[in-house]
């Protein structure tokens, strides 16, 4: 049994490494600028803010900040479990590592390689967290699908980079809704008015399309910059 048990492990590493390799093994120097942009830190404060300005102009104050202040304390709960105590226990390295065996074979991109460990990745509990946590939310279609298609664009940027293998981005995603569901509900317990002016208010497509349109804004942006610009990573 345990012998199968190993088997099995090892057959899905293999599966993890080969789909990262034929994933990061796509490249070229305009996808390389686009994957940096999409993968970057700051670039993404337009879409927050977009959220943060849907929120306020259309919901009371309160819930509007009560709403914020449950994602920053996701985002750090996110945050802190992913790559300070579930990075350091398990210890699987990046596949851009030097140490890592299958290192030769990444394409690194602009010399980034990541921190020691990537599993689970960070970027996938972020995203995804925060994409869940809109969802759980606003219970509307026009929130929940941008979202995860931000989600989903981040998490292939990281396997594009050659820094996470598709596994850490699932672990990070379920990570993600865990903890997104965990502090919704703890929302949901300690401020119940909100919920249910978040969920029963009518609200027109225009009203709560901002982030949307933000979001496309900044992908168009971004795919014609790529063109002209290659960015340091991390901006």
């Amino acid at each position: 049994m345990i012998e199968l048990t190993l088997s099995a492990l090892q057959t899905l590493i293999d599966w993890d490494t080969q789909a990262l390799l034929w994933i990061n093994g796509m490249h070229c120097d305009y996808a390389d600028n686009l994957m940096e942009m999409i993968s970057g830190r700051f670039v993404w404060i337009p879409l927050y803010v977009s959220l943060a300005v849907m929120m306020f102009r259309h919901f009371d104050r309160r819930i509007a900040a009560a709403c914020i202040v449950a994602a920053v304390i996701l985002l750090v709960l996110d945050d802190q479990i992913c790559s300070s105590v579930v990075r350091h226990a398990v210890g699987r390295l990046r596949p851009a590592n030097p140490d890592n065996p299958i290192s030769p074979l990444v394409h690194i991109v602009d010399g980034y390689r990541g921190g020691p460990f990537g599993f689970p990745s960070a970027h996938s509990t972020n995203s995804w967290g925060l994409a869940f946590l809109m969802t759980y939310v606003f219970r509307r279609h026009l929130i929940a699908w941008p979202m995860a298609l931000w989600a989903v664009l981040m998490c292939y940027s990281r396997m594009y980079l050659g820094v996470h293998y598709p596994g850490d981005l699932l672990a990070g995603m379920l990570l993600g809704m865990m903890l997104s569901t965990m502090v919704y509900y703890l929302f949901a317990w300690i401020y119940p008015a909100a919920v249910h002016e978040l969920r029963s208010r009518p609200l027109r497509r225009h009203e709560i399309g901002l982030p949307a349109m933000v979001l496309a804004a900044e992908l168009l942006l971004m795919a014609a910059g790529a063109i002209f610009i290659d960015p340091p990573y991390g901006i």
